[in-house]
């Protein structure tokens, strides 16, 4: 690629410069021999990220740059910091960005780093906290919790807890636990309740126990994907008294398939034709006016990112919408389900699609925004 187009193309390579204890010295030794090996496969990195301990010194640069063939300046010093987010005005005060911006010979637009440093500052000052509990079924494995499966939903929950300056903390509730324990246990003295998207049958019934906790304890209710899924089954089984109602995805045989397949992938599902059965990307809503979604996006067509191969059965929509579920989002076509609402709830709301994927520090979703909201009132 840099053979090709020498100007569009930029290497930047991460290294690691220990600090052994018993030393007491950074050593840029690690680093030299990994640039040497990229080197043997004919790469010649543009700038070097010296990731260590503390921040690199004058007499290690100046190593690295004649070992590693670079300009001094190219070679950007990344200690440990307090906060993530304070990487980002670490490389500013070395002008990284404008060395960047050098390289392909671009302006910026401009230079104001102002609300970063604000994100910044209240990452680091916020003390208050609001507890959330994350009901799924992938979080153990042997003495350890895997938070990173969920990263995008935990990080828009982050975000969306900074923008009312409170820290969001996290509770793990393993589903299966709540199918042997019952949900009062996991879920008592969580400030709302969120359920992520996900796979299969192994505890469901803990989710759909700890939907039906947040229904009728008024606990804030965020159910993304299967979470929003589910949450049409425990309505009309214990609401709409459809006892043994469930999904196909569950129970491919079942009597009330309250999520079934996308009719036009069931076919090839029949075929074990897996590819290009899921509904993917962006695709187009549009939102019922006066619903607590429509507050908060304040406007009637959306568009967001799907990734799901089932949903909600049309035949049910009657239903499910007597039992107090409404259904306030649909695709443009009326077709899909994309949104449901529970009536008389402080925050009971369900999406077919990830609005994770598109949260951000400095613009949390609508959606994560208003839950956390939520659960600040709770």
């Amino acid at each position: 690629m840099k053979l090709r187009n020498k100007e569009g193309v930029l290497h930047v390579h991460v290294g690691y410069l220990p600090t052994p204890p018993t030393v007491g010295e950074m050593k840029s030794k690690p680093m030299q021999t990994s640039v040497h090996i990229l080197n043997s496969m004919g790469i010649q990195p543009d700038f070097l990220i010296a990731r260590a301990e503390r921040p690199l010194d004058k007499k290690r640069k100046e190593r690295l740059a004649l070992f590693c063939n670079m300009d001094g300046d190219d070679i950007i010093s990344n200690p440990d910091l307090e906060s993530v987010y304070d990487v980002a005005l670490e490389f500013d005060k070395q002008h990284f960005a404008d060395r960047i911006l050098k390289h392909w010979r671009l302006k910026a637009k401009h230079n104001d780093l102002s609300d970063w440093i604000k994100l910044a500052q209240t990452v680091k000052a916020v003390k208050d906290e609001v507890v959330v509990a994350m009901v799924g079924k992938y979080f153990s494995t042997g003495d350890y919790v895997l938070a990173d499966v969920y990263l995008s939903v935990i990080e828009s929950l982050k975000y969306a807890g900074w923008h009312h300056n409170v820290k969001v903390k996290m509770r793990w509730v393993d589903s299966e636990k709540i199918e042997s324990d019952g949900p009062a246990k996991h879920l008592q003295g969580a400030a709302g309740v969120i359920v992520p998207g996900g796979f299969g049958s192994r505890g469901i019934e803990g989710i759909i126990q700890a939907i039906q906790f947040a229904r009728e304890n008024n606990v804030p209710y965020f159910g993304l994907c299967y979470g929003m899924q589910l949450a049409t089954v425990e309505v009309a089984r214990h609401v709409a008294g459809i006892k043994d109602a469930t999904s196909a995805e569950i129970d491919p045989k079942a009597k009330h398939p309250l999520i079934h397949i996308m009719p036009e992938q069931e076919k090839k599902l029949l075929q074990r034709d897996y590819g290009a059965t899921m509904r993917l990307g962006a695709w187009p809503a549009k939102i019922s006016k006066g619903s607590k979604v429509y507050s908060a996006y304040g406007q009637s067509h959306i568009e967001e990112r799907h990734r799901h191969r089932y949903e909600f059965n049309n035949k049910y929509r009657k239903q499910i919408e007597e039992a107090g579920l409404k259904i306030v989002g649909t695709s443009p076509d009326d077709r899909i389900v994309e949104i449901v609402e529970l009536e008389n709830h402080p925050w009971f709301v369900g999406v077919q699609f990830h609005p994770e994927f598109k949260s951000r520090p400095l613009r949390p979703h609508p959606l994560f925004r208003d839950f956390v909201g939520a659960c600040l009132k709770k």
